[in-house]
């Protein structure tokens, strides 16, 4: 099953099992969305349930907060990262902050769905990685998986939570392919980091796009006698800092992969406080290899702006081997 597959199995056993879970953006009716993530959902279900909206991402999430605020559980789409921009200040004013403003008493279950980051070849506008605002922001859940089977689990967690939820979904791997197992159906997922490959010699903490990339890092690092161990985040807010930290303290070297620019970006956030908290188990500074601090480039350099195993492997050779 593809990462696309596996969301659109999501989205339709959530509004099987909750006939108030509703799904809707510009595109997600009849065409089933630009990455087909929607495909059948308004066939099955009806336009009252998986229906188009107007090109205003503004008006999107704030019909989804009138939704939340009454009963149902939205489940929106931006269709791309960056046309988010238009509605943040209803994700930041609204979503982000109705539970606090009524001590409780209001919450907001609702799911904003963006497909984000690059390797798609596309333009500006189409390939940001837009993750540090959203994390930035007191209030709002993060999640952005790598996996088919982790975007079926965290999207079914995620509709099930009584707070709002950012939906990273990576769009360059809504096509990679994975057994998916949904016998046992969903469990408790967001909040909890995973280790994808074990290792001695350094740990590779990577989320959603660079997951893979970090694993191909391993295994050519494999092939040159090191033994690189791969944690892959899955839940940017609330960080498992359990996980990564005892991750980060078996191997006392590593290095934070990700799309996004690396300046006051949650790479940064992450090697502060795997610092903070493991200090005295480093033999090395902790490295970062992310995008350049520009905006996204066109698609024939798109290849220079994302991390890479040649960066991945260079800033693991940078860590003072043979020291502490």
């Amino acid at each position: 099953m593809s990462m696309a597959q596996a969301l659109n199995r999501a989205l339709r056993d959530a509004m099987t099992a909750d006939d108030s879970v509703v799904v809707f953006g510009e595109d997600v009716g009849a065409l089933g969305g630009v990455f087909r993530i929607t495909d059948g959902l308004t066939a099955e279900f009806g336009e009252n349930r998986c229906f188009d909206t107007p090109l205003a991402e503004a008006g999107i999430v704030g019909v989804a907060i009138g939704m939340a605020m009454n009963g149902m559980r939205p489940v929106v789409e931006m269709q791309f990262d960056a046309f988010a921009y238009p509605a943040f200040e209803q994700v930041v004013s609204h979503v982000a902050k109705m539970r606090n403003r009524t001590r409780g008493r209001v919450t907001l279950p609702m799911v904003i769905r963006v497909p984000y980051a690059g390797g798609i070849g596309g333009v500006e506008h189409h390939c940001d990685s837009s993750e540090a605002y959203y994390a930035h922001t007191p209030g709002l859940q993060l999640v952005a998986p790598a996996t088919a089977s982790d975007a079926y689990a965290l999207m079914r967690e995620s509709i099930a939570s009584p707070d709002p939820i950012v939906f990273l979904e990576p769009k360059k791997l809504y096509w990679s392919k994975e057994e998916v197992d949904l016998s046992a159906g969903f469990s408790s997922e967001i909040g909890k980091a995973v280790i994808r490959r074990a290792g001695t010699d350094a740990t590779l903490i990577a989320y959603g796009p660079s997951v893979p990339v970090a694993l191909e890092a391993a295994d050519v690092a494999a092939q040159e006698g090191r033994s690189l161990q791969v944690v892959d985040v899955r839940s940017i807010v609330p960080f498992d800092d359990e996980t990564v930290c005892a991750a980060v303290a078996s191997t006392g070297r590593a290095v934070v992969i990700a799309e996004a620019a690396g300046f006051a970006s949650v790479a940064s956030e992450i090697v502060a406080r795997v610092t903070e908290r493991c200090f005295h188990s480093l033999a090395a500074p902790i490295r970062r290899v992310t995008g350049f601090d520009i905006p996204f480039p066109p698609p024939k350099l798109e290849k220079f702006q994302l991390p890479g195993v040649d960066r991945i492997l260079d800033a693991v050779d940078d860590l003072q081997w043979g020291e502490g």
